[in-house]
C-alpha cells in the first residue's frame, strides 16, 4: 500500500480491528485511508472521489465498524444499523467480504443482498437481525415493499460508486431509500468521478461533510504495455484466438459491450480449447460467482465481462486486459485497463479496433493525451480499418505476411485521424 503522512492510521482503531488488518497483511494506509478514517469515526460526513483500486472499502468499512462498536446494542429484527448501497451484486458481495475479514473479532454481523438469487435466505437473515446490511438498489427496495426491511434505525449510510449507479438508472431509487431514512444519521458519499451535479446530489445528502479527491493512479496506467491491432468485425474472434495463444498470458479478462458478444466470445474460445466463462447481467447470481471462483482459482483462463458487470471486481494477478470492443465512454478504457498492473506488477492491454471504433479510439487517445501504440504485424491486421476516417496516408501499409505469427512486431503509434 502506499504511504501517506497519516499512514499511522491503523494504530488509531480499536484493537480487534488492528488485529484483523494486521492479520489481513496490511500495514500502511492507502491514501483514501488514511484521509477518510479519522473524520469518519469521528462521526463526521463524507463526500469522497476515488476510484476502484484505491483501498476505497476499507476506507469506510474499518471506522463504520468501530463507530458501531462503541455503541454495541443488539439490532432488531429486519432493522439495521447501516445500510451500505452498491450498484452491482459483485460490488456488494466484495463490500460484504471486506466487512467479514475485518469484524472477525467483533461481535458483529451482517448481510448482503442482491437480485438474482431466491429471496429466501436473505429474508430469513434479515429477520434475526443484522448490524449492517450491504445491499443494491433493486432487491433493498423489494424486500422494503414487502416490510422484511425498515429503515428507521440507520445511524450510518454509506453510497458506493454513485457514478456507476447513476449510469444504471437508479437515480430513483435511491431517492425512494432517502426518503424513509432518518434525518439524524451520518451519510458516506462515494463516487469514482465528481462532476458538478454529482456534487449537487452529494450536497442534499449530507451535511457539512468533509471532502477528499484521490487523483487516479497514473503510474499505475504507465505502467501497463498498451497496444492497438486494427481488424475488421468478422476476424475478431480469430484475433483473439491467436492472439491469446501466442501471448502466453496468465490471467486474462476479455471485455465486450455486449452480453450476447460475451456469451458468443466464451462459446469460441472453448471451440478452441481455451477455458473461459461470460459475467453479466443475464448470468444468474451463482453462475456469475462460479465462473469468478473459478477465474480466481485459476481454473478458468479467460473471464469475458461486460463492463457493469465487472464494475468493482477487483482481482489479483490479471496479466492481460483484451477489448475485444472498444468501450463507449473512453473513461472506461482507464478502468478495464486497470484490472492489470496492480500492487506494482506491470500488465499488458491490448484493443481490437474495428470500423465502427474509430471515433471510440478518437476519444481515448484525447483522454490519454498521447496515441495507443500501434502493433502492424498479426495476421489478421486491416488497412481499410486502419485508413478509415480520414487517417493520414503515412498510416498506409501493406497487410503483414501471414507467416510472420511469431516474430518480432512493429510497433508505432496510431493517429487517431485527426486532420
Amino acid at each position: 500500500m502506499k504511504e501517506d503522512n497519516s499512514s499511522g492510521v491503523f494504530d488509531t482503531l480499536i484493537s480487534p480491528l488492528q488485529k484483523a488488518v494486521r492479520e489481513a497483511g496490511y500495514d500502511v494506509a492507502t491514501p483514501i485511508q488514511a484521509q477518510a478514517i479519522p473524520p469518519i469515526a469521528e462521526g463526521r460526513d463524507l463526500v469522497g472521489s476515488a476510484q476502484t483500486g484505491t483501498g476505497k472499502t476499507a476506507a469506510f468499512t474499518l471506522p463504520l465498524l468501530q463507530r458501531l462498536s462503541r455503541h454495541k446494542k443488539r439490532p432488531k429484527g429486519n432493522t439495521p444499523r447501516a445500510l451500505v448501497l452498491a450498484p452491482t451484486r459483485e460490488l456488494a458481495a466484495q463490500i460484504g467480504a471486506n466487512i467479514e475479514t475485518y469484524s472477525k473479532h467483533l461481535p458483529m454481523n451482517h448481510t448482503v443482498i442482491f437480485g438474482g438469487v431466491k429471496q429466501g435466505r436473505q429474508v430469513s437473515v434479515l429477520n434475526r437481525g443484522v448490524d449492517i446490511l450491504v445491499a443494491t438498489p433493486g432487491r433493498l427496495l423489494d424486500l422494503m415493499n414487502q416490510k422484511f426491511i425498515y429503515l428507521d434505525d440507520i445511524e450510518i449510510f454509506v453510497l458506493d460508486e454513485v457514478d456507476r449507479m447513476l449510469d444504471m438508472g437508479f437515480i430513483h431509487d435511491i431517492k425512494k431509500i432517502l426518503k424513509v431514512l432518518p434525518q439524524k444519521r451520518q451519510t458516506l458519499f462515494f463516487s469514482a468521478t465528481m462532476p458538478k451535479p454529482m456534487l449537487d446530489l452529494a450536497s442534499s445528502m449530507v451535511k457539512n461533510p468533509v471532502r477528499i479527491e484521490i487523483a487516479p493512479d497514473q503510474p499505475t496506467v504507465e505502467r501497463i504495455d498498451q497496444e492497438l491491432l486494427f481488424v475488421s468485425k468478422t476476424d475478431k474472434d480469430n484475433l483473439l484466438t491467436e492472439t491469446l495463444k501466442t501471448q502466453s498470458a496468465g490471467k486474462t479478462i476479455v471485455f465486450t459491450q455486449m452480453k450476447h458478444v460475451a456469451n458468443r466470445v466464451v462459446k469460441r474460445l472453448e471451440k478452441s480449447k481455451i477455458t473461459a466463462a461470460a459475467i453479466h447481467g443475464n448470468k444468474s447470481q451463482g453462475a456469475r460467482t462460479r465462473a469468478l471462483d473459478g477465474f480466481k482459482a485459476g481454473k478458468i483462463e479467460v473471464l469475458v465481462a461486460t463492463d457493469v458487470a465487472a464494475r468493482g471486481i477487483d482481482i489479483a494477478g490479471v496479466s492481460h486486459v483484451i477489448n475485444y470492443d472498444l468501450p463507449v465512454e473512453a473513461e472506461t478504457y482507464v478502468h478495464r485497463i486497470g484490472r492489470t498492473a496492480r500492487a506494482g506488477r506491470d500488465g499488458r492491454a491490448i484493443s481490437f479496433c474495428d470500423e465502427k471504433d474509430r471515433e471510440l479510439l478518437r476519444d481515448i487517445e484525447k483522454l490519454l493525451g498521447k496515441s495507443v501504440p500501434v502493433t502492424l504485424d498479426h495476421t489478421f491486421h486491416s488497412d481499410e480499418v486502419m485508413n478509415a476516417r480520414g487517417v493520414s496516408s503515412k498510416k498506409k501499409s501493406t497487410r503483414s505476411n501471414s507467416s510472420n505469427r511469431s516474430g518480432r512486431r512493429r510497433r508505432r503509434p496510431a493517429r487517431s485521424g485527426r486532420s
